[in-house]
């Protein structure tokens, strides 16, 4: 049976800097091809139950469109995922500022994240995987954030078809950080997720205001569009009549994993299931958090590789993460780095069907 296998090939430049895409191959039919620039995920080929094979996340044709204006495909989000408020937070008695993106709020690091960065590269194969590590220096004050921060993502992608994201970052000064992956979902590869099903294991989320700003404390699921404590159809679920899915449009929303005394560590966070089960995908993490998106805003201004459009609901986004506006909540899981510690997360993206096939 083939060995796992790293690649590298050029995909364009950014300005005077090269980017190349990386692809991992599992050897069992699973294949991830990563970009250098913002750490994109640029595809992910899963066989189906018949052993078809297709990309389940949604992707850009070029270089440019990546590096042009869109809502962050595959990208690596940091410093700060999700929204802080106003762009503004205090840390240690000192203000800080952020660029405003969204409707008034810093969204996802501000407009030069890490999304937007190459990052430096370096790749392995062994007998039981394929790894790519991604390292970037952001410097003191970058994006207004305070310190100077080391970033380490590592993809691996093992024998069995799992695609793990290990996330590590270092400071020299107290910071807030937030490190996500910002892939669009959708595992028939074509079409859209409003067939899909989707389990999300949390007994509560963050209801919203109109600019997406938690408005309050968790609300418990129970009896809401957002009890998906048991798989549901995506599409019946955001078509229901509630003032949540008015507001963003669908769901663009953080259901909360560790729950108090939940203990921590790695477990599941959530279950897609495309129409027929002909694919499932399951993600689980040791955030807290997980940010659930169904593309509201994408409006077929942006190409798919292989023609078409992508279109309003044709993804769903799953970004393990800490809270929104964490730096401004205390009551919400802590994200401050201080130079003696080390931030660190894992997220996997596991293919149950591909292992039950096996069995």
């Amino acid at each position: 049976m083939p060995r796992p296998t790293v690649n590298r090939t050029p995909f364009g430049a950014h300005g005077p800097t090269d980017v190349d895409v990386w692809t991992l191959d599992s050897g069992t039919g699973v294949r991830a091809e990563i970009l250098t620039y913002g750490g994109i995920l640029h595809r992910l080929t899963v066989p189906d139950t018949g052993g078809a094979p297709a990309s389940v996340v949604r992707s850009l044709v070029s270089l440019d469109d990546y590096t042009g204006k869109n809502p962050f495909f595959g990208a690596l989000i940091g410093r700060f995922a999700n929204r802080i408020a106003h762009g503004r937070f205090t840390l240690d008695g000192t203000a800080y500022r952020i660029p405003a993106t969204d409707r008034g709020h810093a969204l996802h690091g501000g407009p030069d994240g890490f999304h937007t960065r190459v990052w430096q590269a370096d790749g392995e194969a062994t007998d039981t995987a394929a790894t790519l590590r991604l390292t970037l220096h952001s410097p003191d004050g970058d994006m207004g954030f305070p310190g100077a921060l080391d970033v380490a993502v590592t993809y691996t992608l093992d024998r069995a078809g799992t695609l793990a994201l290990d996330y590590t970052a270092t400071t020299d000064r107290p910071t807030v950080v937030n490190l996500t992956n910002h892939a669009y979902f959708d595992l028939t590869g074509q079409g859209d997720i409003l067939g899909h099903t989707l389990q999300v294991d949390a007994g509560s989320y963050l209801p919203v205001d109109e600019d997406g700003i938690p408005e309050g404390p968790a609300t418990a699921v129970r009896a809401t569009p957002f009890d998906l404590t048991a798989p549901h159809r995506i599409g019946a679920c955001i078509a229901l009549p509630d003032e949540q899915l008015r507001r963003a449009g669908g769901f663009d929303h953080c259901w909360i994993l560790h729950e108090p005394g939940t203990p921590a560590g790695l477990r599941r966070a959530a279950r897609l299931t495309a129409p027929g089960a002909e694919r499932i995908m399951e993600v689980w993490t040791t955030e807290p958090g997980i940010q659930v998106y169904t593309a509201n805003q994408l409006d077929g201004t942006l190409a798919a590789p292989g023609g078409g459009c992508h279109e309003r609901h044709s993804a769903v986004c799953l970004e393990t993460q800490h809270l929104p506006d964490s730096p401004n909540r205390p009551g919400h899981p802590g994200t401050v780095l201080r130079p003696d510690d080390v931030f660190s997360s894992r997220t996997e993206l596991r293919f149950p069907h591909l292992t039950a096939e096996r069995d």
